[in-house]
């Protein structure tokens, strides 16, 4: 990225507060496929002139994964030393592009004393785009088929469909639905820490299941708004050798795509 990304301390440091807080995640810091979405968001925010920072090195897990496998304990202890972190710079708005780490913000944090605005990347793209400030024009998208597969803790955990979709809309894609989507979704597999362990004996993974659905829709693309979804709808779509020209990709990296970013 020819950009420099500024963190809460160098703000503090200038006695300034940036429009948002961009809370990367475990994913979108460490896993390399991941880090592709987090360039994407970064270099959108940049092209329009949205201030944000990041925490960098003060930013840790927010306890997701653990509160998940049962060790309340562990994510009190993850959850309030972020806290601590992000009260000391009196952060009010939070963005993520990880479905898991919005659930936990915004859900589980203010009884602990976090209260924050929590938003989900295209939630807070989707807001820009009313703005004004984010205008999308998706010709080399046009025709493309695409279905989107909704991530579980930002669709039913946290009732939240359009936003995606619209901004999936302005691509001039043809977004075609699986049977089960919205309310109705089914999840890839990794939700409630399972991300994080080989699944249980069966006669079909549940991942496999679901891209089978997606695949057979024929699309060009299978659009995802959470890392984890990326990875096993990504393993999905392997599994079936000869469908591997069938791209999985978060919303944000197609909305880069197609400004040519």
């Amino acid at each position: 990225m020819d950009f420099t990304i500024k963190t809460m301390a160098d703000y503090a440091a200038e006695g300034k507060s940036p429009e948002v807080l961009f809370w990367v995640g475990c994913a979108g810091s460490f896993d390399d496929r991941a880090k592709k979405i987090t360039k994407a968001f970064c270099k959108i925010l940049n092209k329009i002139g949205v201030e944000f920072a990041v925490l960098g090195q003060e930013e840790s897990c927010t306890g997701d994964p653990a509160k998940r496998a049962g060790n309340e304990f562990v994510f009190q202890m993850m959850a309030l030393t972020n806290i601590e972190v992000l009260n000391a710079y009196e952060v009010k708005k939070i963005v993520t592009a990880c479905p898991h780490c919005f659930n936990t913000l915004k859900n589980e944090y203010p009884s602990l004393g976090g209260k924050y605005e929590v938003l989900h990347h295209t939630q807070f793209l989707k807001d820009l785009m009313n703005d004004g400030r984010l205008k999308i024009e998706g010709g080399s998208f046009k025709g493309k088929k695409i279905t989107f597969h909704d991530p579980c803790y930002l669709g039913r955990g946290n009732d939240e469909y359009e936003a995606p979709r619209m901004l999936l809309e302005k691509l001039d894609a043809e977004l075609v639905e699986m049977k089960r989507c919205k309310t109705n979704g089914l999840c890839c597999g990794a939700g409630g820490a399972q991300m994080f362990k080989e699944p249980e004996k069966g006669n079909k993974d549940i991942n496999v299941e679901r891209t089978e659905e997606a695949l057979s829709f024929e699309p060009k693309i299978i659009a995802t708004g959470c890392p984890f979804c990326n990875t096993m709808m990504t393993d999905g779509v392997k599994h079936f050798n000869k469908n591997t020209e069938v791209e999985v990709k978060d919303i944000v990296e197609l909305l880069a795509e197609a400004d040519d970013l």
